[in-house]
């Protein structure tokens, strides 16, 4: 900036006449005093602090740009938000399969051996959707199954797999729910056989069989092994479904994704058992299409996932599940 445009400072701009008498012999009237030799002068080390000081240093500016942008980041992002909804199958628990249903804002049933739950509304309304939660009440929730009053969801909730989820991944999940219309469909009641309607027996299936993962404040990237994992089992949620349980719905951790039983029938094994006979192109078309290299087509409800959730992922994401899926120990499918 030139000084000269500043408020608060003279022009340094002298025409030609003025700068020639200026440089004339000085001739004070008699009448005049002279120059004051004691009065104060700026040392010029000072003078030179308020010239450099006139305009920001390059690492005042670099700080003020990081900041910037880590105030952007601390809001999140609504875009990166909604495709994390799509690799998490949100719209499938908590939109209703009536004809008109509003996406988001629950009804969905979902039938287990222990009873039926109904998908929450997460949309955004006050009273009966999300409208009156905290960003932090919301990690509680995806991260650690606790609901605003600090009692415990019931794991059809997958928590225990987005427990894995990353603080980045949930503040933009959080701001894309932000953002969608507010409707106020009131939220059903869970229809369980006793005692598994009793909530508090939550908590001993959460000390047997859960255990909250360590903060990660971003997930990983690239078509690595460690972004297929996180895909499949923070995100996609695959363990879910794909991991066989006991009788109290606990997961059994060694034989991780080998296939299982649900109400809908057998889920196939997912490790190298399995998909050895699969190409990789075999296995990104399934996901994107459906289709099997056999010309089958995906049945519900995994059609219903590859509608909403995988045939969404991006290139890199669908290849990082296939070298993660590829790294697996080989398991035996159960019969």
């Amino acid at each position: 900036m030139n000084i000269s445009t500043r408020p608060g400072y003279q022009s340094a701009k002298i025409v030609a006449p003025a700068a020639a008498a200026a440089r004339q012999p000085s001739r004070a009237l008699p009448s005049q005093p002279g120059p004051n030799p004691k009065a104060y002068r700026l040392p010029r080390w000072r003078l030179g602090a308020l010239c450099t000081w006139s305009r920001p240093a390059p690492f005042v500016v670099a700080i003020l740009l990081a900041l910037g942008f880590a105030s952007v980041h601390a809001q999140g992002n609504r875009v990166a938000g909604e495709y994390i909804a799509k690799a998490a199958g949100c719209m499938g628990c908590h939109t209703d399969t009536k004809a008109g249903s509003v996406p988001f804002a629950g009804g969905r049933a979902l039938e287990t051996p222990f009873g039926v739950f109904y998908g929450p509304n997460i949309t955004p309304h006050r009273d009966t959707g999300l409208g009156a939660w905290s960003e932090e009440e919301v990690r509680r929730a995806v991260r650690r199954g606790e609901r605003r009053d600090g009692s415990h969801y019931f794991p059809a909730f997958p928590y225990p797999s987005f427990t894995g989820m990353s603080d980045t991944d949930v503040r933009d999940l959080w701001v894309y729910l932000r953002s969608l219309p507010a409707t106020n469909r009131a939220n059903q009641e869970h229809a369980l056989r006793f005692p598994f309607s009793w909530r508090p027996l939550v908590a001993v299936w959460k000390w047997l069989f859960f255990t909250a993962a360590p903060a990660l404040s971003n997930a990983p990237t690239g078509a690595s092994v460690a972004r297929g994992s996180y895909l499949v089992r923070a995100l996609g949620h695959c363990g879910e479904c794909h991991t066989p349980r006991n009788f109290l719905g606990g997961p059994k951790s060694d034989r991780l994704l080998a296939g299982g039983k649900v109400p809908e029938g057998k889920v196939p094994n997912l490790t190298p058992t399995r998909l050895k006979k699969w190409t990789d192109a075999g296995l990104k078309e399934y996901l994107l299409t459906g289709l099997t290299p056999g010309g089958d087509i995906a049945g519900e409800p995994m059609g219903e996932v590859i509608t909403n959730s995988t045939s969404r992922l991006t290139p890199d994401d669908l290849s990082a599940i296939v070298v993660y899926l590829r790294s697996l120990p080989p398991l035996p499918s159960q019969e």
